[in-house]
């Protein structure tokens, strides 16, 4: 499924898992203590993932595709990944103009499925996850991680929740955030909750009666129960924009290294520094075009932000636009490595 075994699993660990296992851990500690963080810093980690992993996380999807399959890019296949983002995500770009209650809906599906996606590929390619066998296994813990940072913090934080929310439908039309009220009721929010908690129990049971090696479910069930304590504890605005950053895009990051001839011999030669020099390398051009169309988007709101937590909506909407085609490239990488079976 995937080249790691060629590389140290120790250089993928330290590359792919440990920053995020750090980061969670450093960020929950304050609010263990009872610590608060003011406001306007919890946006800072979100901001920050503009330039560092977060938005270049998907800005070698150009390449990506062809690497997965063992080819070189060549102008067609990079051409076929520019009309997939022109074509998928233009149609979305015009659907927060024209509904963006119901876009910003998409967004958090969407959002579910690639960041449970993600850990999905990393259960699997990067800890070796044998109890995840059946594809209703891994359904489960794409929904159970998914949810993680998509529906914890809404059972947690519905006031954050709601204002994240109102901020992005704001930016196209005030009026059309009371129609995404209903997510916000308690007995709406308490249904949620016993159909994710179930989902969490039966997902971990299962794979514990099927995992012939004990330590990948040990990893799979604490990155769970860990996260989970997490998003209930972190406010959602600090809580996702570090978890976006080194959680989420750095094992992504890793994915494309390990489909990358060049970085996976750095790795191989216990190099992490150059592979992800050379991910960097490839990841700039783009990530400065989707600035610069970042900046286009300013102009082109019918409300253009003011203060810093619209500007992060505004960046939010320019994610869940590129998140789509992503996701797509990310799901043809998924069959061309038999993620799924």
């Amino acid at each position: 499924m995937s080249r790691r075994t060629t590389v140290e699993p120790s250089v993928l660990y330290r590359v792919a898992l440990v920053p995020g296992w750090v980061a969670s851990l450093a960020v929950v500690a304050p609010f263990l203590a009872g610590v608060s963080i003011p406001p306007a810093l919890q946006y800072a980690p979100l901001v920050v993932s503009a330039v560092l992993l977060g938005l270049p996380h998907g800005a070698v999807d150009h390449l990506a595709v062809a690497r997965t399959r063992g080819e070189r890019p060549d102008w067609r296949a990079i051409a076929r990944v520019f009309a997939l983002y022109g074509v998928v995500g233009g149609a979305y770009a015009a659907a927060w103009f024209l509904a963006p209650a119901a876009a910003f809906v998409l967004f958090i599906a969407v959002t579910w499925f690639h960041w449970g996606q993600g850990d999905l590929y990393a259960l699997r390619a990067l800890a070796d996850a044998d109890h995840l066998r059946s594809l209703p296994q891994r359904v489960g813990t794409v929904l159970v991680r998914g949810g993680l940072p998509m529906l914890v913090p809404l059972l947690a934080f519905p006031d954050w929740y709601r204002r994240v929310a109102t901020d992005l439908v704001s930016l196209f039309a005030p009026d059309a955030v009371a129609a995404i009220g209903w997510a916000f009721r308690t007995d709406v929010r308490t249904a949620l909750a016993i159909a994710y908690g179930a989902l969490v129990v039966a997902t971990l049971a299962v794979g514990f009666t099927r995992a012939d090696a004990r330590r990948p479910w040990l990893l799979d069930a604490g990155e769970t129960l860990g996260l989970l304590a997490y998003f209930a504890l972190v406010p959602p605005v600090l809580a996702i924009g570090v978890y976006f950053c080194l959680w989420h895009s750095l094992r992504h990051v890793a994915r494309l290294l390990l489909v990358d001839d060049d970085a996976t011999a750095a790795l191989e030669n216990r190099d992490p520094t150059a592979a992800l020099a050379r991910f960097a390398r490839d990841a700039a051009p783009l990530t400065v075009a989707s600035l610069a169309l970042l900046g286009g988007l300013y102009f082109l709101v019918p409300n253009p932000p003011g203060s810093v937590p619209e500007w992060v909506a505004l960046y939010l909407v320019f994610i869940a636009v590129v998140t789509l085609p992503h996701v797509v490239v990310v799901s043809i990488m998924d069959r061309q490595q038999g993620v799924w079976v």
